[in-house]
């Protein structure tokens, strides 16, 4: 059974790795929340529900 020949496996290996941790993590990071968190100290009334059945 004829061996595999490790370089254009560990080249692909290297490329693979350089993609995941240089080329992602700056995309995955520049991702943006919708809503960001706020602090509100501030209360809020609540109103129990009014059941039509109850």
């Amino acid at each position: 059974m004829p061996q595999l020949n490790p370089a254009p496996w560990f080249a692909i290996l290297l490329f693979a790795w350089l993609v995941f941790l240089i080329v992602i993590p700056p995309k995955v990071l520049a991702h943006t929340f919708p809503n960001e968190p706020t602090l509100n100290t501030e209360k809020t009334k609540t109103e129990p529900w009014n059941w039509p059945w109850h």
